[in-house]
This record gives C-alpha cells, sequence and structure tokens, in this order.
C-alpha cells in the first residue's frame, strides 16, 4: 500500500461549514478556556453537524453526525493523524500508544494487543474481583461515618487493576502515582489550551508542578523496571514486553543511568497507558455511583441482578453475560458521560466529510460528548435511560452514534478490559453498600484528558 502523501490527489469540492463569525474569536477562546462542553454543545446546536470555528491560530472543524465519526475515525482514517490536545502532550507524556502515530503507533499496538484478548482477560477475572473486594472492603469502613471521596477511590481501585492485570505489580507501594498524575493531567490540558505556546522552562506554579510530577513518575517507572530486570517473568505483561521491545532485556544498563532512549521510549509508554487506562475507568464508576445515586429505581435493579447473580460469591467471567442490566446502565453513563470527550485529528490531506471540505492540515474534531447527546438519535437525550441500551431499543441505531471507546484502527485497545473492571466493580458495591451523594452538592464535569468529576465525589456510605 502506497503511503499517505503517494496516493493521487482526488478532487474536492465540498462547502465550508457554517460557524461563527472571526470577531467572536476571544470569546470562543474565553470558553474553550472555561467551559470547553458547552463550547461545543451551543455550536452544534446553533450550527448543525458540521461547524468551522476559529480560535486563536487554529481553525477547528467540529464534525457531530454518525455518518462524519465513521468517515474520519474509520474509513478514512489513514488520512488523519492526532490532533490538537494530543499533539500539544506529547512534550508531557511522551510518545505512548495515545499521543503518536504511523509506523511507532502501529508498533506499540502489536505489543500491547495480546494482552487484552479475551482468553487472556478470562483469567484475570480472580484478581479484578479481589480488588474489587477491597474495595468494598474500605468502603466499609465509612459507613456511619463522614463523606468519602468516590472518585479518589475509583481512582486507586483502577490503579491497583492495572498493575495487577497489566503489569504484574503492586502499584499501592507507589503511593505518590495519583498525585503525579494529577500535575502531568494538569499540564497536559494546559498545553491543549494554550497550544503549546508558553515555554515550559519558565518558573510558572503549574510548570514547576509538573516537573515534580513527571520526576516522580519517571523515579517509578525506573524503580519497576529495575525490579523486573531483577526477577524477570514469564513474559506475558506489559512491562515484560515494554523491556523487551525496548531493548533494555539484556544485561547491560541500556540507558538505565543516564535516561536513553531505550528508557525514555518505554517511559513513554508506560505513562500512557497507566494514565489513560485509569482515568477513563475510574471516571465512568464515578459518574455511575451518582447517577445510581440520583436514581434510586435505577440502583435497585442493580442490586436486585447482582443478588441474583452473584448471590454473596464474586463474580467472575461467565457472570459479565448475566449482568445485562449492570451493562445497560454502564454503556448510558458513558454516552452522558463518555470518559473520552473529544476525538481530536489533524488532516493529512485534503478531504470532504459530509459534503464540506476539510483543508490539508485542518484540525478536526468528532466529540462522543456532542455526538452521544445528538436529539437525531437519542429521545431525551439529557436523560439517564438505560433502557435505550437494551436489544431491541439499539437495534436501528448507526453504529457511529455512539462511540465511548472511539471507533476505527484506534478503538481503544483496553475496553474489555476496563468494562469487566467496571461491571464488577458496580455490581458488587452496589450489592453490599448504599452510596449518597451530599445534599445540595452538584456533580460538575471536568473536561481533562477524561472526563472526570470537577472537585472529586463526597458520598456518605450505608449498608445496601
Amino acid at each position: 500500500m502506497s503511503a499517505v502523501g503517494d496516493r493521487p490527489r482526488r478532487t474536492v469540492r465540498g462547502a465550508v461549514p457554517p460557524g461563527p463569525p472571526p470577531w467572536a474569536a476571544p470569546a470562543l477562546y474565553r470558553r474553550l478556556v472555561a467551559d470547553r462542553l458547552t463550547l461545543l454543545s451551543r455550536a452544534t446546536a446553533r450550527y448543525g453537524d458540521a461547524v468551522r470555528m476559529t480560535i486563536g491560530p487554529k481553525t477547528i472543524y467540529l464534525f457531530n453526525h454518525p455518518d462524519h465519526a465513521k468517515h474520519v475515525l474509520a474509513d478514512h482514517s489513514g488520512d488523519y493523524r492526532k490532533g490538537i490536545g494530543l499533539t500539544e502532550a506529547r512534550r508531557v507524556i511522551g510518545d505512548g500508544l495515545l499521543t503518536s502515530h504511523g509506523e511507532v503507533w502501529r508498533q506499540q499496538r502489536t505489543t500491547i494487543q495480546p494482552l487484552f484478548q479475551n482468553k487472556r482477560l478470562a483469567l484475570l477475572d480472580s484478581v479484578i474481583a479481589e480488588e474489587a473486594g477491597r474495595l468494598v472492603e474500605r468502603l466499609r469502613a465509612h459507613a456511619g461515618g463522614g463523606p468519602v471521596d468516590v472518585s479518589k477511590e475509583m481512582t486507586g481501585l483502577a490503579l491497583g487493576v492495572l498493575g495487577r492485570t497489566l503489569l504484574d505489580a503492586d502499584l499501592e507501594e507507589h503511593s505518590s502515582l495519583g498525585h503525579a498524575f494529577e500535575g502531568v493531567q494538569d499540564q497536559a490540558m494546559f498545553e491543549m489550551v494554550t497550544l503549546a505556546m508558553v515555554p515550559l522552562w519558565l518558573p510558572l506554579p503549574l510548570h514547576l508542578r509538573f516537573r515534580r510530577a513527571r520526576g516522580e513518575l519517571h523515579r517509578i517507572v525506573d524503580r519497576l523496571v529495575a525490579g523486573r530486570r531483577r526477577h524477570p517473568t514469564d513474559g506475558h505483561d506489559l512491562l515484560s514486553r515494554l523491556i523487551a521491545t525496548t531493548g533494555l532485556a539484556d544485561g547491560a544498563r541500556a540507558g538505565l543511568a543516564d535516561g536513553g532512549d531505550a528508557l525514555d521510549r518505554l517511559r513513554g509508554e508506560l505513562i500512557t497507558v497507566l494514565l489513560a487506562g485509569h482515568e477513563t475507568t475510574a471516571s465512568t464508576l464515578s459518574w455511575a455511583f451518582h447517577l445510581l445515586d440520583r436514581h434510586p429505581e435505577v440502583r435497585e435493579r442493580v442490586r436486585a441482578e447482582a443478588v441474583s447473580v452473584l448471590g454473596d460469591r464474586p463474580p467472575v467471567y461467565r457472570d459479565l453475560h448475566r449482568l445485562t442490566y449492570t451493562t445497560m446502565v454502564l454503556e448510558e453513563v458513558m454516552r452522558l458521560y463518555p470518559p473520552v470527550w473529544a476525538l481530536t485529528r489533524v488532516a493529512e490531506r485534503e478531504d470532504e466529510v459530509g459534503g464540506y471540505r476539510v483543508p490539508a492540515g485542518a484540525d478536526v474534531l468528532i466529540s462522543p460528548y456532542t455526538l452521544h447527546r445528538h436529539p437525531a438519535y437519542w429521545r431525551e437525550p439529557d436523560r439517564f435511560r438505560p433502557e435505550r441500551f437494551a436489544p431491541e431499543a439499539s437495534a436501528d441505531r448507526p453504529r457511529y452514534a455512539y462511540i465511548p471507546f472511539g471507533a476505527g484502527p484506534r478503538f481503544c485497545v483496553g475496553n474489555h478490559l476496563g468494562m469487566m473492571e467496571a461491571t464488577f466493580v458496580l455490581a458488587m458495591v452496589t450489592r453490599d453498600l448504599r452510596l449518597t451523594g451530599l445534599p445540595g452538592r452538584r456533580a460538575v464535569p471536568e473536561p481533562m484528558l477524561s472526563l472526570r468529576v470537577r472537585g472529586g465525589l463526597p458520598m456518605t456510605v450505608s449498608p445496601a
């Protein structure tokens, strides 16, 4: 197959999408910084399924139709590379699976893909159930007491699961990991909204915090690598595979002492997988418990299903096919609050999407957040209704109207692991405990690398 640049040019005659006038750029930029979700929602509500917005030096083409998503993310994915936000984040989190493209991405995907095969996931059910059980006991210890930050608990759970299932390592001993990820993620979003135009060497408080966080993440990765090289495993975990593919498996130090290229590559890949992997699952579970609290009738159905299917035992892999309503609840949670709220691309060549011309080099945005609320495909789109994911209700829905894990070649490689983890946790916690939000406190979405709850999610705990 010829490279993208070698493909024959084709005639593109599409129209220019509608959008705000050029003089609206300052207001759009303020909204980008302060309220990105409202910016996207208002743009699609006013201008339709294709919107052209000029924000600072960037002109963004926002597409909000299932056919548009299919075109950009799947059918013509080779004509696009990762875009705004992720491009800038590369200087923060390195060249990992989330930010890389081309041959580098393909090699990384080949390395990690076998770890997420169903036959391997089926062997991890006891590990996930054990971590979920430990979470239940931690929450139970707060019963009758003050509120606990459920978002923080979900983050700890997700890191624990990733550590044991992907790295064959216990990440609890690295207690600073979650805090370090916060510093890196804050910097990554700052890079996005400033378009990476603020030098990292400036001694801004955010930059200083980021440098400390990045240094801590590098130290943790270095310790994990050094420990695995001293005590090799069977090679079927991510850490061992990365050590082998980056050339750090031999007896020489291979850059461990001086931060060589091989170690830098491993750091970028491992940090990216851990950051993206734990953030998406933690945010989905946080929103799930918030919505169950707001909809007690749904919570009772989840609990009844858990009692019926599981009794008082932990779940196993085959239970996933029986926890059908719990799965529907999680799917509806991810419709309203998709963990990846924006999929950004840059057009490598001129294209036409839905009858609209996209110039070469243009920034293209597909937002699952707005697509999942498209009134043509979702009745009462802002209402929480898990029943819309029953087979009979979703049979005629366009495939690309719902893309919580992305679409096309870059479809989230860890989606099955994340769903198994979320299903086990939601069933076990709801079966045994009741989490109740604080009166008067709103849960506000915060679009960072994932769509998390701003300021955490304090809830009180009581027996179910």
